[in-house]
């Protein structure tokens, strides 16, 4: 099995992303004098952003489950052609 990245781009985009929009919220409340409707679009930008990087991901994983397949299937037709010639 395949030691684990050590660092994964998606995973730091989506904790900096959230990191900086909980910052956001707080210094908007504590600064503005009606910061609801700013602390509402940077909840809003999290939330696409967290959307962003969980579609990233499916797809991510999608193509390397696709890529694992096409080569497994490669592998078991040269197996069974191989056995078919020392029949031969």
């Amino acid at each position: 099995m395949p030691s684990p990245k050590t660092f994964d781009p998606l995973r730091a985009l989506a904790i900096s992303s959230q990191a900086l929009g909980f910052i956001m919220i707080f210094v908007l409340g504590s600064t503005l004098e009606s910061p609801r409707p700013w602390q509402g679009l940077t909840l809003l930008l999290m939330l696409v952003v967290a959307l962003a990087v969980a579609v990233a991901r499916r797809y991510r994983n999608n193509r390397v489950q696709k890529q694992r397949d096409e080569r497994r299937k490669r592998l078991l037709q040269d197996d069974d052609e191989a056995l078919d010639e020392g029949f031969d």
